[in-house]
């Protein structure tokens, strides 16, 4: 377990980046100690409010936020339960157990990790020390949770490192070629060395992940003949951002060459998790989600990342699965029919989405038609008889059937206009 804390002086920020990370369903909040309500009654404003209500008590102190994050071995399948154990025994250890907190759990990185959100001014108003808090009282109840709770030590910086790692941050590195380099060789030294990919977009499956990309450039350029390769770091919106970075600058030579010799030995390798990976997805489909993007959230929760991939109408043509557990890519039809994106849309329910309400419009003018049919036959006879002459004919609705509107009347119906004669003059 790697812990690390954060220390700030908005209670505001700390709480937002959490609540926001829960809306867009890529974590949960699994705890709320010291609060009066349950976790699923709670309102945004009731938490904050509490602590709010804390740190007015002790106006003198800035620094009155605690944010830590509890970050665990991808290979450990922790339940939600163990996982607030855990931050309970944590927060008693480094003296914040009396104090209240939040616990969310979240699902948008490789490995299992919580966040903790709290306030160390107290019931009374003093407040608790939070200087080399991390160096001391965390970094002692690390290791005993380690060893009370049977969790994988994370001694050792190399250790520490593959943990902690976070996608790029676009914004500090495209304003010059160093910074980028620096953040794009921490990820590929990290998903290169780690995971089992066998061929380039299953590699970008993984790379895109931490915002990054490799690219190889038209087919029809001198790059591409040359089998040439170059990074670049995405924004958050999948756009391009900073300076391309060939592949021989890097120390580890991530070169196409080099490269398609990992994917070579990852054919094998990654055999054997195959059918772990199939009997994951298969169990999610057999709940029959609602739609795609909650299909995508439940495989989260299990440490596995989707990468849908688009056209340019945005016509969904393929899907990769990201195994964090085993460090393993997969596309849909690699793993099968059953897993292959047709089946995944369907049992998702997705088809009918994918024709943008065609089929919805076709069903309401039938229902529509078919009203119409019942009202006409109840009513006029004459009308009867345009109705099913219009059908004979082929011709449209509107061909025959009067205009609509508030105003309108029948010809027979409408007073004839009185001519004005002419005055004649002499």
């Amino acid at each position: 377990m790697v812990a690390r804390i954060n220390t700030g002086k908005s209670i505001s920020k700390a709480l937002n980046y959490n609540e926001k990370k829960v809306q867009q369903g890529k974590a949960e909040l699994l705890c709320a100690s010291g609060f009066l309500k349950e976790v699923g009654r709670l309102t945004f404003y009731e938490k904050i409010g509490l602590f709010k209500k804390y740190q007015s008590l002790n106006a003198r102190v800035d620094t009155n936020t605690f944010h830590a994050s509890l970050n665990f071995d991808p290979s450990e399948k922790l339940t939600n339960e163990k996982l607030v154990r855990i931050a309970g025994a944590y927060m008693d250890k480094i003296g914040f157990g009396q104090q209240p907190y939040l616990v969310y759990c979240h699902y948008d990185s490789a490995h299992p990790h919580l966040h903790i959100v709290s306030t160390n001014i107290q019931r009374e108003g003093s407040r608790i020390s939070m200087h080399n808090l991390g160096r001391n009282q965390s970094e002692k109840a690390r290791k005993e949770i380690e060893l009370q709770f049977g969790l994988v030590r994370a001694d050792g910086k190399r250790a520490v490192e593959s943990l902690m790692l976070m996608p790029v941050n676009a914004q500090q590195v495209s304003y010059g070629k160093s910074e980028t380099k620096r953040a794009i060789s921490i990820v590929l030294a990290a998903v290169i060395h780690q995971y089992k990919f066998a061929s380039l977009p299953e590699l970008n499956a993984v790379l895109n992940l931490y915002n990054v990309s490799a690219e190889r450039g038209s087919e029809g350029s001198s790059m591409y003949r040359h089998k040439g390769l170059h990074y670049r770091v995405l924004d958050e919106s999948g756009k391009k951002v900073g300076t391309p970075v060939k592949a021989s600058a890097f120390y580890i030579k991530p070169t196409l060459t080099n490269l398609e010799k990992k994917f070579s030995e990852n054919e094998t390798l990654h055999i054997p998790y195959k059918k772990g990976l199939q009997t994951t997805i298969g169990w999610i489909l057999n709940k029959q989600p609602a739609s795609l993007e909650e299909f995508i959230q439940a495989l989260q929760k299990e440490r596995i990342s989707t990468v849908v991939r688009k056209g340019k109408e945005g016509t969904i043509y393929g899907i990769t699965y990201v195994d964090h557990k085993t460090k393993c890519v997969f596309n849909g039809s690699d793993l099968g029919k059953s897993y292959s994106t047709k089946a995944v849309l369907e049992n998702c329910r997705q088809e009918l989405l994918l024709k943008d309400g065609e089929e919805i419009k076709q069903q309401s003018a039938q229902a529509q038609n078919q009203r119409g049919e019942a009202k006409v036959s109840e009513a006029d006879p004459i009308q009867v008889n345009q109705h099913t002459k219009q059908q004979q004919l082929g011709l449209p609705e509107h061909a025959i059937a009067p205009p609509v509107g508030g105003d309108y009347l029948p010809h027979q119906l409408k007073k004839k206009r009185k001519k004005k004669r002419k005055r004649l003059s002499f």
